[in-house]
């Protein structure tokens, strides 16, 4: 998985909140729309879906841009 297909899969799951095309690497994506607690758990739902890996919401936390959270996920993927 490279940040483009993390940021295509991001975009598809929240294609309610966002239009295709508004995440890069740098934005923080708190920013993008009205981030809850719901949104939260559709991201960490989506990173165990597409990628079988397991984050939580204190990995969100710390992540402020797409890039900060992608990196976590790399880093579990090894």
């Amino acid at each position: 998985m490279n940040i483009d297909q993390f940021i295509t899969a991001v975009e598809e799951e929240f294609d309610d909140e966002i239009a295709s095309g508004s995440i890069t690497p740098e934005v923080k994506f708190r920013e993008l729309f009205d981030w809850n607690s719901i949104n939260a758990l559709r991201l960490i739902a989506l990173v165990k879906t597409e990628y079988d890996l397991s984050i939580n919401a204190e990995d969100i936390q710390q992540s402020e841009t797409v890039n900060d959270l992608y990196q976590i996920i790399q880093q579990r993927m090894g």
